[in-house]
């Protein structure tokens, strides 16, 4: 095995140093990602680039069923929920061990834990730990014999599942932790499908088939994630040979790819929607005829189509499609409708006033954002309802827009990706989510009944009604019109064509571990 891999990354070796006649090594999966991985400790992490490798390194007690955002068990076989939703106790599974050889058990989950949540863990200044308030509701963590182990939480929290299934509830060796303390990044060890091989920083990350996993080893030998920060230098190297699979290609270049015998290119839906927050607190949007009317003025279809070229889909709400349990599909997108909207103006009587509309120049999930607000702004003054423009860097942009649009603007962009149905809403919908209150409801939307929904939703145990309550704050949320509801972008990557069983997840992540090369 290491004489193969040996040879199979000295192979790769040659094909990165002349990407115009590569040709990547047999049984190894070559994999162009976005950037260089700021660490290889899920604790730390935060960004989709690095969480990409983790997944395939690591497991957690939960995972993300196929295709869907929903958990099935992983580490942990099977759980119990208390009657008042707030102890879990998990049954872990027996006979893993982690790729340095140490056991998984019910102390190494309560070592991952602690040392992310209890300030007096002698393993806390191994952090930062930026996501940590993921599990913020968890009081303790018990071990209850050597394969089980309780989480006590503060109060009933249902996304408590979901966020374990998230790459920050990636359970690591206590043993290298021990070892290699803040350095355990670089020197990382799980239980995943694959074990860590080297890290060539800002050339490559090697990771080896775990053949005692516990799921079943996977087919390739190897994969090597490489840092191609370009896209338009992924899409040479993806076209010389020197890639198997690329991630994120640019609307341009997809048409390169399409319908070429050589590729196969992926598209999939995830947990993302761009919107325009209204502002409600003062000016014309605090009429709702006013902000329906933005909802009919907007050419969506053209946005995506032209603008994104394809890779979003219209939004018609505020949860993304991704969320397939909790998503009322019965709504539809509000129409390009550019009369009704003019109608909606006279009833309401809107006098012509200018809107100033906050842009920002790129930034997490924008898009194509000045392209996208230069539609809006002609889509808005096509019906009467002239628009001034400003641009920001993403960074300032968020300092005028996270504060609040109060007194400042009348809209601004904005785009979410998260991971569950609960977590977008609360933070920007919710009465209490005010600016002043330190939530994200920048737009100052209230509707008691949607409040309502809400904390019954996130303090339910029941799937199955936090779906129903789900789908009627979603009903409410769209009539309202508190924000324009964009677009759900579709992620996308390409493959040649001899990769086998690869897909794209509404996670965002990448799972190798079916993936296969024939030789």
């Amino acid at each position: 095995m290491k004489r193969l891999l040996a040879a199979a990354f000295a192979a790769a070796s040659l094909a990165f140093a002349a990407p115009a006649m590569a040709q990547t090594p047999p049984n190894v999966l070559v994999v162009g990602q976005i950037a260089e991985p700021k660490s290889l400790d899920p604790a730390v992490d935060t960004a989709v680039n690095d969480f990409r490798i983790l997944v395939n390194m690591y497991d957690g007690l939960v995972r993300y069923k196929d295709g869907t955002l929903e958990v099935e068990p992983a580490l942990a076989e099977s759980w119990e929920i208390s009657e008042d939703g707030k102890t879990y106790t998990f049954k872990l599974r027996e006979g893993v061990t982690f790729h340095d050889g140490s056991p998984f058990n019910a102390e190494a989950v309560k070592f991952n834990f602690d040392r992310m949540l209890d300030e007096n863990s002698e393993y806390y200044d191994t952090g930062p730990f930026p996501l940590s308030f993921f599990f913020s509701s968890v009081d303790t963590v018990e071990v209850v014999d050597d394969m089980t182990v309780k989480f006590t939480l503060s109060e009933p929290y249902a996304p408590f599942l979901s966020n374990l299934a998230y790459p920050t509830g990636l359970i690591v060796s206590p043993a290298a932790v021990k070892e290699y303390g803040a350095d355990f990044g670089r020197h990382p060890s799980g239980t995943g499908a694959f074990k860590f091989e080297e890290w060539d920083p800002n050339s490559k990350v090697v990771v080896s088939k775990n053949a005692d996993y516990w799921d079943g080893a996977p087919p390739l030998e190897a994969v090597v994630f490489r840092p191609v920060t370009d896209a338009n230098t992924r899409v040479a190297e993806m076209m010389s040979g020197g890639l198997d699979v690329m991630v994120e290609v640019p609307p341009d270049s997809l048409s390169q790819f399409s319908g070429n015998d050589r590729y196969k290119v992926y598209e999939q839906a995830g947990p993302h929607v761009w919107f325009l927050i209204l502002n409600l607190k003062d000016g014309v949007f605090a009429d709702k005829q006013i902000r329906q009317a933005v909802n009919y003025a907007i050419n969506k279809e053209a946005i995506v189509n032209d603008i994104l070229q394809g890779t979003a889909e219209v939004a018609a709400g505020p949860t993304p499609p991704a969320f397939a349990w909790a998503y009322d599909d019965s709504l539809s997108p509000y129409p390009y409708d550019p009369e009704k909207a003019k109608s909606l103006l006279e009833e309401a009587g809107y006098d012509g006033s200018e809107l100033t509309f906050y842009v920002t120049e790129g930034g997490s999930g924008m898009l194509e954002p000045q392209a996208m607000a230069t539609q809006i702004q002609a889509d808005l003054e096509a019906v009467g309802m002239p628009v001034k423009i400003e641009t920001y860097e993403w960074n300032t942009f968020l300092g005028k827009v996270n504060p609040g649009l109060e007194g400042k603007a009348d809209m601004a962009e904005m785009a979410w990706m998260t991971n569950d149905p609960d977590t977008l809403p609360f933070l920007a919908l919710r009465s209490d989510a005010f600016p002043d209150k330190g939530g994200f409801n920048s737009g100052y939307y209230s509707n008691p009944e949607v409040d309502k929904l809400l904390e019954e939703a996130r303090t339910s145990t029941d799937q199955d009604k936090r779906a129903e309550l789900y789908k009627k704050m979603q009903a409410i949320v769209q009539d309202d019109a508190p924000w324009a509801f964009i677009a759900n972008w579709k992620q996308n990557a390409v493959t040649k064509a001899s990769v086998e069983n690869f897909k794209l997840q509404p996670s965002f992540f990448l799972q190798l571990q079916e993936v296969a090369k024939p030789n």
